[in-house]
């Protein structure tokens, strides 16, 4: 069985977010397989998708896990398993993915371009749970719930600045909410070439800091969108990696937009 390795919201090897892929024949094995697959693949996220049958709503059935769980939404590993289909010819044009969060598709542009489209999510504004700042190591300037598809907390800083500085504590970030938390800012740097920054951390899932995080960017288009008035945008993840992604808010969708590179090509032998 055939293992890759992909780099997605990157051109580039070794930036972004690393995700395995694995392209089964059917159906998924049982659930224990799956998670020792990704506990020794040991990246963010690992796809496993097999195809379904024609004339259904979607084409391949798909689900992700991290090296400790399995999650409901993940952009980073759905754009890197389209670009395993595509760039392998296994499928050709859109592709419906069948997920639990619904029904996602993924397009092939020109250049190696993806756009994913994926359900926006909505946005409450709550109060900063207590210890949050103790967390983080910096003051809220607005916190929002962001629904239970995504499940973080998305907190603005006062700047760029405090998200490129943020040291965590990922202990006490595990108590603030079910998933996670995003931190985000309006970016300042021009050389940056984003309209925004953002940094995510998820301890609950067993990712400390996520590279590039896809469903992030499905609440911070809406919250940047609102507050720049323009619905087309480009997010810099500024993690030790970095990776970009371009959002385009349609209503309760939201058109997540990046490339991806193969960066292994192996044998799973297990």
């Amino acid at each position: 069985m055939r293992i890759r390795i992909v780099d997605a919201f990157t051109d580039l090897p070794f930036t972004g977010n690393p995700a395995g892929v694995v392209l089964l024949d059917d159906v998924f094995p049982d659930d224990d397989w799956l998670q020792n697959v990704a506990a020794e693949v040991n990246h963010p996220e690992t796809a496993f998708a097999h195809r379904l049958p024609e004339g259904g709503e979607a084409d391949w059935a798909l689900r992700w896990f991290t090296p400790a769980t399995e999650v409901a939404m993940c952009g980073h590993a759905t754009l890197a398993t389209a670009h395993i289909l595509h760039t392998t010819g296994t499928h050709e044009g859109p592709v419906r993915f069948a997920t639990r969060s619904g029904v996602l598709t993924a397009t092939p542009g020109d250049e190696g371009w993806i756009t994913l489209d994926f359900p926006t999510a909505p946005l409450t504004e709550v109060a900063a749970p207590e210890g949050l700042a103790r967390a983080l190591g910096a003051d809220p300037v607005a916190v929002y719930d962001t629904g239970p598809e995504v499940g973080d907390l998305l907190v603005e800083l006062a700047d760029e600045k405090a998200v490129l500085e943020l040291s965590p504590d990922p202990k006490e970030i595990a108590g603030c909410s079910s998933r996670g938390v995003i931190v985000t800012a309006r970016a300042e740097n021009p050389t940056l070439g984003c309209d925004f920054v953002s940094r995510c951390f998820f301890p609950n899932v067993g990712i400390d800091e996520d590279s590039v995080t896809g469903s992030a960017h499905t609440a911070l288009a809406p919250y940047w969108s609102a507050r720049l008035g323009r619905d087309d945008l480009t997010g810099l993840q500024a993690s030790r990696r970095t990776g970009y992604v371009r959002t385009q808010l349609r209503g309760d969708r939201t058109l997540l937009i990046g490339r991806a590179v193969t960066v292994i090509d192996g044998e799973l032998h297990a």
